[in-house]
């Protein structure tokens, strides 16, 4: 965990969650920017740090972000770490990058943690499965029942392994009491996979009727936020803003009286 300045407790009965995959800052628009802007994957684009500064405006007004597909410093993104660019852009106090897939010192696949409260503790994962894909799994509060605890991730192309993730993870969080999972899960509500995560753990998906992928036409619900019963939402959004081919999502979450978390 890296933290830009101190700040004094606070206590924070509201958090507004974000989950946004930020293709590494990469603008798409259409099924045919993947293969004309493939090259982008690799190799530095002029057009990349711009999309950070639009994406850190957008993820402003919220306590805490998770982040899929941001690069952790390789040479096509001018060796920034995205992660800490956007903290430091947006004015978040907290972050947290995690590498899960190298190449070479081109690219460093990562998913990101921004947040305006302290996490007491951060672990990183590797999840089963082909290497290059991991969890992220944050605590706000003591070790106990009054703790939060958030998972970022972003699972798998192929079903097969996405399952055997989804079993892993659900493994990590079934026993605990507050939990806020979110990502670019890669399966839609209803799925298989998504069945088996809402059955192995007290999750429900509130956002399951909202569409995400592809940005520029959306019909497929990939990205989600999930959340455990004993956690009040308030509202629930899809935030249209076309910049990756994904497009990102936003929770507002009450905590209950016992759960106190401090900045």
């Amino acid at each position: 965990m890296s933290s830009l300045e101190a700040t004094a407790p606070i206590h924070k009965r509201r958090i507004r969650f974000a989950s946004f995959n930020i293709q590494t800052g990469i603008t798409t628009s259409s099924y045919r920017d993947y293969i004309t802007g493939s090259w982008r994957h690799i190799w530095p684009s002029q057009k990349r740090l711009p999309n950070l500064i639009r994406i850190a405006h957008l993820l402003r007004p919220f306590d805490i972000v998770g982040l899929q597909e941001v690069d952790g410093g390789g040479a096509r993104s001018h060796h920034i770490v995205q992660t800490q660019y956007l903290a430091e852009t947006a004015g978040f106090t907290y972050w947290h990058n995690q590498v899960n897939r190298r190449i070479g010192n081109l690219a460093l696949h990562s998913n990101g943690l921004l947040s305006r409260i302290k996490p007491d503790f951060i672990h990183d994962y590797k999840l089963p499965g082909l290497p290059g894909r991991g969890a992220l799994l944050a605590r706000f509060g003591s070790v106990g029942d009054d703790a939060l605890y958030l998972c970022i991730l972003h699972l798998a192309l192929s079903r097969r392994s996405r399952l055997k993730q989804i079993a892993f993870v659900s493994e990590l969080i079934r026993d605990l009491p507050y939990v806020v999972l979110m990502g670019d899960l890669n399966c839609e509500p209803n799925s298989p996979e998504l069945n088996l995560l809402t059955s192995a753990t007290e999750l429900c998906d509130p956002m399951c009727e909202l569409k995400t992928f592809p940005s520029w036409r959306p019909h497929k619900m990939l990205d989600h936020i999930l959340v455990t019963p004993s956690l009040q939402v308030a509202n629930v959004q899809v935030i249209n803003f076309a910049c990756s081919d994904h497009l990102p999502i936003a929770m507002e979450v009450e905590l209950p009286d016992r759960l106190a978390v401090a900045a």
